[in-house]
């Protein structure tokens, strides 16, 4: 094999692997995200009860949008159905209580399963997950996953760059973020941000999935063991 087929076959792999993160992954994002969601939601959903006088109903209405939400109805948990609150309405009605807030989420989530991954950004960016490191990082990385989707690789970059070092202590979310974030770097030509992120990988996550293969990686952009 020539060099240059060489090169053009590196080169299809890299496109390969770093594009499309969000389609070839949303089961498993989604999968993971929803036990994240449903495990830490209560802090959001029940945190101010009694100081906020309409936090039980908007709690309520929240719960029967949640229902849909995890049987992936995604439109229904969007907007509702016989007479029911979605997340839309929830946030409308009651966007400056903590189940307003934790709605944008989930609207951020069933908006990327639905392929509108411009919406998906403006509601994630709306979510504050105050002191929650791990949910942090988790909406760090579903914005990396949707301006990646929309080709805005800057933007993708800092998120996968943020997902994969907010919550260190789960190492396998973060070093996840980090390879997708080297990945997209090395399809874009920035080859001292890709060997950057791998080697973070290499030194702080060496026993993840990814930092067992990282070394080839790492190889073929020039760096050795």
């Amino acid at each position: 094999m020539s060099d240059k087929s060489k090169v053009e076959k590196s080169e299809e792999e890299i496109i390969n692997q770093a594009v499309g993160f969000w389609q070839k992954n949303s089961k498993t994002i989604i999968a993971v995200s929803t036990v994240v969601i449903i495990a830490i939601g209560g802090y959001f959903g029940y945190k101010n009860f009694i100081q906020l006088p309409n936090e039980q109903k908007a709690s309520e209405e929240l719960f029967t949008a949640e229902s849909y939400f995890r049987k992936d109805s995604f439109a229904l948990a969007l907007n509702g159905a016989q007479g029911k609150a979605g997340f839309l309405k929830v946030i409308s009605k009651y966007g400056g209580t903590s189940s307003g807030n934790l709605a944008h989420l989930y609207a951020g989530e069933c908006y990327m399963q639905l392929g509108d991954f411009q919406k998906a950004i403006s509601h994630l960016e709306d979510f504050n997950a105050g002191n929650a490191k791990q949910i942090e990082a988790k909406v760090a990385g579903l914005l990396g996953d949707a301006y990646a989707e929309l080709k805005k690789n800057n933007e993708a970059l800092d998120h996968y760059k943020k997902a994969g070092t907010t919550f260190p202590e789960d190492q396998a979310i973060s070093s996840e973020y980090l390879f997708r974030g080297a990945l997209l770097a090395e399809m874009n030509g920035k080859t001292e941000d890709a060997i950057e992120l791998y080697q973070t990988i290499k030194d702080k996550y060496p026993r993840t999935d990814k930092g067992f293969v990282v070394d080839k990686f790492l190889a073929r952009l020039g760096v050795v063991k």
